[in-house]
């Protein structure tokens, strides 16, 4: 195990960042050249020589693409056998647990594509893609590495079932792998970008997280994704070639929103509670911005509410679409792009997509404390600038009523529970 500040060669380790049960990868300043670098150096305790990190170095110099990560040198150091590569600022596994827009999901399921199907035309089976395999550049620069596993597809194929097992392919996992257990695997690492989630076996579909994702790209897309997926190889893209084709001609295709009226938009259930939803709608839906449906009851909720006024069920819009153009990971509610915080559950801060900021005709307040003043929307319960509680009370407009234990406004005549704290509402 290296220490920071030690000396090999011509690197000065400057910290590790990941330990794996093969090597170990630590991030190092060139003292000759004056550039930081990625140093990949396989632990002492493996007994196997170096023919898989010669076999990684080899296959990655014969690849040169923009989207595959670049070896800067090989050698052997004090005994240590030594990859330098570029070093980047975090892996997509990283990336992922994060606020994403869709439109930088979508450039960074392309860069992927664009990688694998470049190392498929030279012949080329990763054996490993998986989240933690993809490095990311400034500018969003996403790259592949790790090729330890790869094969080189010829007539005769012998290869194990090497690779990450939540993303490995039914025939790779029997020693047979092929350019369509690539496919499988890239499918499963785009929908866990666009769904935030990671179906498991056996596949069935829809998988876990579908309606978030065909909430967020076209149908075609959608499409893409379930056949790149399939258990049969047979079923799938013959390769990374055919699947980047099918994924720049399903993007190419605008999103037809469809908008309905509102007694469509009403779910089927008793006249009663139809009538009821309506007559809310009539008076409240522009205050509340109730533009979804529970996904309990089904009945009219915004995101901004913690819970289903109707039912009571928590967080009632997750996984819907949202007018925001980005998604708490935490929450699934929608958030700005110039959002520092989740205003609605206190999330982590997210990473800034840039320095742009997004006025919006919602914003009606100002944060109370002085060292930030920045605006807010009705309902917000988080400052999405500063992170302090919004100790304002938020009223409904057209309506007087108060819940007894938070304070806020409610619809009395309408609601079973406060939106906002789930105390049960008294009509009385």
């Amino acid at each position: 195990m290296l220490k920071a500040r030690q000396i090999i060669g011509k690197y000065r380790i400057l910290g590790r960042i990941a330990t794996g049960p093969l090597a170990d990868v630590y991030r190092a300043q060139d003292t000759i050249q004056k550039v930081k670098v990625a140093l990949k150096i396989p632990k002492s305790s493996y007994h196997m020589g170096h023919e898989e990190f010669l076999h990684e170095v080899r296959v990655a110099t014969k690849l040169r693409h923009p989207n595959i990560l670049a070896v800067l040198n090989a050698s052997y150091i004090d005994k240590l056998f030594v990859i330098a590569m570029e070093l980047g600022d975090e892996s997509l596994a990283d990336r992922v647990k994060r606020r994403m827009s869709t439109t930088s999901a979508l450039d960074l399921a392309g860069q992927a594509l664009a990688a694998m199907a470049h190392a498929h035309e030279n012949k080329i089976i990763h054996c490993d893609i998986k989240p933690e395999n993809f490095i990311l550049f400034p500018d969003n620069q996403l790259r592949l590495a790790d090729f330890g596993f790869a094969k080189l597809n010829l007539r005769t194929l012998k290869a194990s079932g090497s690779g990450t097992v939540d993303y490995m392919a039914p025939e790779q996992a029997m020693g047979r792998p092929k350019f369509q257990s690539d496919v499988f695997s890239l499918g499963l690492v785009i929908y866990r970008l666009l769904s935030g989630q990671l179906p498991d076996w056996p596949f069935d579909w829809p998988p876990v997280g579908f309606d978030r994702l065909a909430a967020r790209v076209s149908p075609e897309l959608v499409e893409v994704l379930r056949n790149a997926i399939q258990l049969d190889p047979k079923q799938r893209y013959r390769d990374a070639v055919q699947m980047h084709d099918a994924f720049i001609k399903a993007r190419s295709h605008k999103r037809k929103q469809k908008r309905s009226k509102l007694n469509k938009d009403l779910p089927r259930g008793t006249a009663w509670r139809r009538l009821q939803w309506r007559e809310f709608q009539t008076h409240f839906k522009q205050a509340l911005e109730t533009n979804h449906s529970c996904r309990k009851c089904e009945g009219p909720v915004s995101e901004s509410m913690q819970c289903c006024p109707w039912c009571g069920c928590d967080n009632p819009t997750k996984a819907s679409a949202s007018r925001m153009s980005s998604c708490c990971p935490r929450c699934e509610r929608g958030v700005k792009n110039d959002w520092d915080y989740c205003a609605w559950c206190y999330g982590p801060g997210f990473v800034e997509e840039g320095s742009r900021s997004y006025p919006d005709k919602r914003y009606s307040a100002r944060c109370q404390s002085e060292r930030c003043r920045g605006p807010l929307m009705p309902f917000m319960r988080y400052c999405p600038w500063c992170h302090k509680k919004v100790r304002r009370v938020w009223k409904i407009k057209g309506s007087r009523d108060s819940c007894k234990s938070c304070n806020w406004g409610i619809a009395r005549d309408y609601w079973n529970y406060c939106a906002w704290c789930r105390e049960p509402v008294s009509r009385e």
